[in-house]
């Protein structure tokens, strides 16, 4: 029996190689790739498999890796030092990380992407209890000419999504592939 990475990526592989549709909507051009947060390290071993298998299937590959995106921006604050000494004064900061991070996002986006590019966004994770997902992946979709891929971590019931398995979750019409 294939581990669930492999049999993600297999889905993933089955994906990728079908025709473009140019007639969808941005939320449709999404795609969610949806595993277990207990797989993060091995999905993260294996990202250039899938970078390999979207490029067999002609498409070329930006990953976006937002991992340390919270940390840098809180590394460059004036007050950083005072934050960590009491945090609660961060909390009114997140809007405006989350703003900076789809701006710098988006002009990454625009400047290397063409139609057919996969733009591969990986650690959502990060950003759990500091700026919504959702929102996140709503700005950069209306962004991507060809595929948005989101690494998520969590699960998916129907068309709603839910990251690292909160109670909350939110409507989207991405495409989602599990193992």
């Amino acid at each position: 029996m294939a581990d669930r990475i492999s049999s993600l990526l297999k889905n993933y592989t089955s994906h990728i190689t079908l025709p473009w549709s140019t007639m969808v909507s941005s939320e449709e051009r999404s795609i969610f790739t949806i595993y277990k947060p207990e797989d993060e390290l091995k999905l993260r071993a294996r990202v250039s498999e899938f970078e390999h298998a979207t490029t067999a299937a002609d498409h070329p590959w930006l990953l976006l890796d937002i991992t340390d995106s919270f940390a840098t921006w809180l590394a460059e604050q004036k007050y950083a030092e005072a934050y960590f000494e009491d945090p609660k004064y961060l909390t009114a900061k997140y809007e405006r990380f989350a703003k900076k991070l789809v701006k710098k996002l988006a002009a990454q986006i625009i400047s290397e992407q063409d139609k057919n590019t996969a733009v591969a966004l990986l650690g959502c994770g990060t950003l759990f209890g500091i700026t919504s997902v959702s929102d996140l992946v709503k700005s950069l979709a209306d962004k991507v000419e060809g595929r948005l891929v989101v690494f998520f971590p969590g699960e998916q019931e129907g068309n709603e999504y839910r990251l690292l398995d909160a109670k909350n979750g939110w409507g989207y019409l991405a495409t989602s592939i599990t193992n």
